[in-house]
């Protein structure tokens, strides 16, 4: 973000490009959760605070179990956020001339770039390269780590293109030189089949979600009436001998490729709708009207509707308290409209769009949660798709409310500077700060706050604070990774 951002009438500006701080935070929270999550202690904390279908202490898949925690938001979360992104980044591609062209072969390339960035990062992570943290593998973690930066920056146009191409080339050439050389523990070799798998899902929507959203632009009803034929092909690929069976389980390429992924297009594609409808808000007006207390107080309110809907419903669906929640949840969503009814200003319409929204779709996956048993990330459940986007609607109203019209900034401005530098924030933790600990023999630190509840929790607490800073110093320096 440009110095020189300001704010004017809830939209924000960097340079001359407007830009939604609301998205940014979403993606930023996402992104810090998921790192929390991952680094967090295992197998000492409540139940709660870990997958719901991989509960404690032994942490093992048990699809029985039905219910959402915390955790079960961050994917999805995200998700929502790359699809909400897609207006922003195709949108002037399909404006000009030749637009439809360029924008497939930009989500062609960006999805080639996440596959590339998955199968790269799960072969040289020190948990990956070493039982043991050594010296060499740490070395090597941090020395990928710098690789990526002429792989994913956007190098200074003082350079002429040849050698922005030759740098690029490069050190593309030099991580496949290593991922090649490396020698992995059990005598493994490269593998295309390891891979991360949620880099490569989201390699995956950037190219479906971004078609979807180029061969439907500007026509939110065709974008959503794909869904179903998705859903159509999943439902009757049971059938053995059907066309769908057939459809969903071919594959030119398994290691990249696979139908069951387009399940996640029922989170992207709602995303695309909220994009364009923060579009809609930074359009500017001639006569923007002024701030008004009844506004303020509409925000508020609004707001804590969005912090109450979320934790009723991660706490009614993990305690299967069904009825419950239905009952609050229906009871708060009906006030959210209703208070959110006459509301003509800009920043009221942009929540009343985004709310009744989330409150549509939250309202669907709740009338979903009984079929395939109750609502489950994995194997992920219809309910599941339809609950985590309406929440998804609902937490972006929130971060509308707080970072683009409170001038809540201040207090959100780490989630905006990690949402604009996700991928980053995503391997920083395993490819540069266990490396540095391990360097420095701090390494069995981190294994004591193994010991109880409340030093497993600061164990997360303290890499994610860590990875924070790390991430806003390149953001503050502007060396953003582009994927």
């Amino acid at each position: 973000m440009n110095s020189e951002a300001k704010y004017e009438t809830g939209i924000r500006f960097s340079g001359s490009t407007p830009r939604a701080g609301a998205l940014d935070a979403l993606r930023g929270y996402a992104i810090l959760t998921m790192v929390f999550s991952d680094t967090e202690a295992f197998g000492i904390l409540p139940s709660w605070m870990y997958h719901a279908q991989v509960p404690p202490p032994i942490h093992k898949f048990d699809p029985s179990i039905f219910g959402i925690t915390w955790v079960d938001l961050v994917f999805p979360f995200f998700l929502f956020a790359m699809g909400a992104a897609l207006p922003f980044s195709i949108g002037k591609k399909l404006n000009a001339k030749s637009g439809i062209y360029n924008a497939i072969l930009g989500a062609l390339g960006r999805g080639a770039q996440l596959v590339f960035f998955a199968i790269y990062i799960q072969h040289i992570f020190t948990r990956v390269t070493s039982n043991s943290h050594d010296l060499k593998s740490c070395l090597i973690s941090l020395f990928a780590f710098g690789l990526m930066f002429p792989m994913f920056m956007r190098l200074p146009e003082s350079l002429s293109l040849k050698v922005r191409t030759l740098i690029k080339s490069l050190a593309y050439l030099t991580g496949f030189v290593l991922l090649f050389t490396l020698n992995y523990p059990g005598n493994h070799s490269f593998n295309l089949e390891n891979s991360d798998i949620i880099i490569l899902l989201l390699g995956n929507m950037a190219v479906f979600g971004s078609l979807a959203y180029i061969l439907t632009f500007k026509n939110k009803l065709a974008r959503m009436a794909i869904l179903p034929f998705i859903m159509g092909i999943m439902l009757g690929s049971t059938n053995d001998s059907s066309w769908t069976h057939w459809l969903f389980n071919a594959t030119p390429f398994p290691w990249m490729y696979k139908f069951t992924y387009l399940k996640y297009l029922f989170i992207i594609i709602p995303g695309t709708i909220a994009g364009e409808y923060l579009i809609e808000w930074m359009k500017p007006e001639l006569s923007p009207k002024k701030e008004m207390v009844a506004e303020k107080r509409v925000a508020w309110i609004i707001a804590g509707l969005s912090i109450l809907l979320v934790i009723i419903n991660l706490f009614g669906l993990f305690s299967r308290q069904l009825i419950l929640n239905l009952l609050l949840t229906t009871s708060l969503v009906a006030f959210g409209i209703y208070i959110l009814r006459k509301g003509e200003e800009r920043n009221v319409l942009l929540w009343k769009k985004l709310f009744k929204a989330g409150a549509y779709l939250l309202m669907l996956g709740l009338f979903f949660e009984a079929f395939e048993g109750g609502i489950r990330k994995d194997f992920s459940t219809y309910s599941y798709y339809f609950v985590t986007s309406g929440l998804a609607f609902i937490a972006l109203t929130f971060f509308s409310i707080i970072c683009d019209f409170l001038k809540g900034d201040k207090y959100c401005r780490f989630l905006i500077q990690i949402g604009q530098n996700p991928m980053i924030a995503y391997v920083c933790a395993g490819m540069v700060i266990m490396p540095i600990l391990g360097i420095l023999g701090l390494s069995s630190f981190l294994v004591l706050l193994d010991s109880n509840p409340w030093l497993g929790f600061l164990k997360g607490l303290i890499i994610t604070t860590l990875v924070t800073l790390i991430t806003m110093f390149f953001t503050r320096i502007k060396w953003f990774w582009r994927t």
